[in-house]
């Protein structure tokens, strides 16, 4: 199955705004403690006696939470501002309320849109090339972060959003409301390999709560249309929900246990398949590489141990923990790494090693412009070169 080139685009833009090696996070309320005295006594002092002003709200109590978890000393706990973490959150989620449009830059760097086919922004008389001009009251300027456009567009279901554009060759203002509908951000992409029609390749790009089904979906089409062996395509999968990781080995599996995990000061939880997974007799083989990380390891390693499919590609990238998410007042998040989970009987341990590969494969081999870890696949699976 294809998907047309802008949800692809949208899709590759989401993986690279910040999600970074997601740990399987979960979301969670705190209740503050009282300020720190040498925190406030400084506060002071700089408010007071500093020659600059400070930085208007929130930037500098940002900027003290930064410098707390520099000083924490993990790289995996980190403070995303509002606008990033909600997107981070609908990537996770799998879907958003939404107008449904592709964004980018014209020659002179201003911010245009290109709505998808039969969107809610198609719909309401959006145009391929549209400037866009402001989003409700917040004027969109060439320097606006794209995170901060795309989080003021989005917002819930069947609520209106006025957004205006200016339109070639004049650019004269011009309002448009539009209603927000569900716009589901797909996290797998599939097709037949074209040198072997009978490869199905099912590229997974982020663990978020529909991959499993997408999986299911994916299988499914690719069968109908004569697939009879599988490549399930972590590679560059940074990761995601810990939950999804789990689930995607399940359904390749019949038995036994996919991880075990433990937070600080709490026994050990195990995670075990409870039956024969839909498609625990597909025969297929696991690509990783060092973009593999976190949650899609999870997968690979389970399968691995299991002795269920054959891994193939380079080391995958060792991330071991999980975050749990904690949304703050104004609706920015602090992300804590609080577990650790491993596959037992995987060996050697992930962290510091990654996910090893059955059949190892530089990325860089020579093969006249083909995939030479889908030439491995093919190798693997159907003994043909």
């Amino acid at each position: 199955m294809t998907f047309t080139r802008s949800y692809l685009i949208t899709l590759a833009a989401l993986l690279m705004l910040g999600l970074g090696f997601l740990g399987g996070y979960l979301f969670r309320t705190f209740q503050a403690p009282a300020e720190f005295p040498l925190l406030s006594e400084a506060h002071e002092i700089l408010l007071l006696r500093g020659l600059k002003p400070p930085p208007e709200d929130p930037a500098l109590e940002y900027g003290m939470i930064r410098g707390m978890l520099q000083a924490y000393q993990d790289s995996h706990t980190v403070f995303i501002e509002p606008p990033q973490a909600e997107l981070d959150s609908q990537a996770l989620e799998g879907k958003y309320g939404g107008i449904g449009v592709q964004m980018d830059r014209d020659p002179e760097g201003y911010w245009v849109l290109y709505p998808f086919p039969e969107s809610p922004a198609r719909q309401a008389g959006i145009q391929d090339g549209d400037r866009l001009l402001a989003v409700e009251s917040t004027e969109i300027e060439p320097a606006t972060d794209s995170s901060i456009i795309q989080a003021a567009v989005r917002g819930p279901v069947g609520q209106k959003v006025k957004v205006t554009v200016g339109r070639a060759p004049d650019y004269a203002p011009l309002e448009i409301s539009i209603q927000r509908q569900e716009i589901a951000l797909p996290s797998v992409t599939w097709r037949l390999d074209a040198t072997q029609p009978k490869l199905g390749i099912v590229k997974v790009n982020l663990m978020a709560a529909s991959t499993a089904n997408e999986i299911l979906t994916a299988v499914e089409d690719l069968t109908g249309r004569g697939a009879t062996h599988f490549a399930l395509d972590l590679r560059d999968n940074p990761g995601g929900l810990v939950d999804t990781g789990i689930e995607i080995a399940r359904l390749f599996l019949k038995d036994g246990v996919v991880i075990q995990q433990q937070y600080r000061d709490r026994p050990v939880e195990s995670f075990e398949v409870k039956e024969s997974g839909p498609l625990s007799d597909l025969p297929f083989v696991v690509l990783i590489n060092g973009g593999s990380a976190s949650a899609s390891e999870i997968a690979a390693g389970a399968l691995k141990a299991r002795q269920r499919a054959q891994v193939i590609g380079s080391p995958s990238y060792g991330k071991d923990t999980i975050q749990l998410v904690y949304e703050l007042k104004d609706k920015s998040s602090l992300h804590i790494t609080a577990a650790h989970w491993w596959v037992p009987g995987l060996e050697p341990e992930i962290s510091g090693h990654g996910v090893q590969p059955d059949i190892l494969v530089d990325p860089s081999t020579p093969t006249n412009g083909a995939d030479p870890v889908i030439l491995a696949a093919i190798q693997a699976l159907f003994g043909a070169p």
